[in-house]
């Protein structure tokens, strides 16, 4: 494997993609980026040439025998149709959160990509901060006594990005790596179309039946943020530890990590951790979405 080279191309240029672009076309020196080539990008409207990348269809980027791998970075409403179609065509797949918006598509995914031998692998940048590492330092080995993590954050199109639960599934991620196991104990919404706002209320209970609670907030100039309130039989966490910034951007060294897995540098253990939590979320995240928007009532 040492020498081997994995052609890769992009789909979507937003913010992620423009992103994804400029760290395959910059890897770190000696990491395993070095081992991805980036061969072109898709995207619906027409570019021409990023920088050296030059724009192909997407049929080339299916058909491609120089391709082995696409990074997914189109809006979260068609994941799951991408990823089905790298997979059928036998690459390896690297997908921003959330990778599908129904649990059943997300196992029915993972199972494909098991069938097939190829690497699925999930972007979880929030997982990869400084702040975040801090934080989980933090809490480890702390007994928890009830805890609650609001996010804030402006308007998202739901249409494109999903339901609070999935489009906000980062928070829901934070929660279980950082308690473990979690069960919906209820879940409410608040809308008010008119002002574009929308408050999801989530209230778990860990396996030792203490309570945490999400709140993911969403609304005209809301500040993009994160308020914690954690506490332990040891004493309060209100305020995130301080943290410095990371010699390696986020999309980087989340890059290394989907190298590492190409090149089989990734333990068996880590990576079915990985699958469970990644796939726990998604059904939590859609039994929360069940519970914020029961079936409608049929009147006969």
């Amino acid at each position: 494997q040492i020498n081997k080279m994995f052609g890769t191309v992009v789909v979507g240029v937003g913010i992620a993609g423009l992103a994804r672009i400029r760290d395959l076309m910059n890897p770190m020196p000696s990491s395993p980026s070095e081992h991805l080539k980036l061969l072109g990008f898709v995207s619906r409207r027409s570019f021409g040439n990023i920088n050296e990348a030059k724009q192909i269809s997407l049929e080339d980027a299916l058909r491609s025998k120089e391709i082995h791998a696409a990074f997914i970075s189109t809006e979260n409403r068609s994941h799951e149709e991408t990823i089905r179609m790298f997979l059928e065509a036998g690459k390896h797949v690297l997908v921003e959160y959330p990778m599908a918006l129904s649990a059943k598509a997300a196992h029915e995914l993972w199972e494909m990509a098991e069938q097939k031998d190829k690497v699925l692998h999930v972007e979880h940048i929030e997982l990869l901060t400084e702040e975040y590492k801090q934080l989980k330092k933090e809490v480890a080995g702390k007994d928890l006594v009830k805890g609650t993590l609001h996010f804030t954050g402006s308007v998202l199109d739901e249409n494109k990005a999903g339901f609070p639960a999935f489009s906000g599934i980062a928070r829901l991620t934070w929660l279980i790596d950082l308690f473990g196991d979690l069960t919906v104990t209820s879940a409410t919404r608040e809308k008010q179309k008119d002002k574009n706002y929308s408050r999801m209320t989530v209230h778990f209970q860990t396996t030792n039946k203490k309570p945490l609670t999400w709140i993911e907030e969403r609304g005209p100039g809301m500040r993009r943020e994160k308020k914690i309130n954690f506490c332990f039989t040891s004493g309060c966490l209100e305020n995130f530890p301080q943290a410095p910034r990371s010699a390696v951007g986020l999309f980087m060294q989340d890059q290394n990590l989907f190298a590492k897995k190409l090149l089989g540098q990734v333990s068996k253990e880590e990576l079915a951790a990985e699958k469970w939590r990644i796939l726990r979320c998604l059904d939590l995240a859609e039994v929360i979405q069940q519970h914020c928007e029961p079936p409608e009532k049929i009147c006969s």
